[in-house]
């Protein structure tokens, strides 16, 4: 059953601190913080550190961001700079204003 308090659990790969990784964690943080206020957990993998990781979420390209919770897991490979796709990516109703 959902609630309204659940946390949402995000999971950015990426590799190295390149401009593009950059530019996903921006437009992750931005978009986070206007639709899912107070209610999410963000988690920057860095394969060039932790390369075994990428199994796990079978990760073939970065960025790629990987919805953990609340089910059902979805992945979103780019920069993130198309909110409208990422919202709808990630099952992310706009926040009303």
């Amino acid at each position: 059953m959902k609630t309204k308090d659940e946390i949402w659990e995000l999971r950015l790969y990426i590799a190295g601190n390149t401009p593009k990784s950059q530019t996903a964690l921006s437009n992750l943080k931005k978009y986070c913080e206007e639709h899912l206020k107070d209610k999410y957990i963000i988690e920057v993998v860095d394969l060039l550190v932790k390369p075994q990781l990428a199994e796990g979420d079978q990760i073939f390209a970065v960025p790629t961001l990987v919805k953990k919770v609340p089910e059902p897991i979805r992945k979103i490979i780019g920069d993130l700079s198309n909110e409208e796709k990422v919202l709808v990516g990630l099952n992310i109703r706009p926040a009303t204003k």
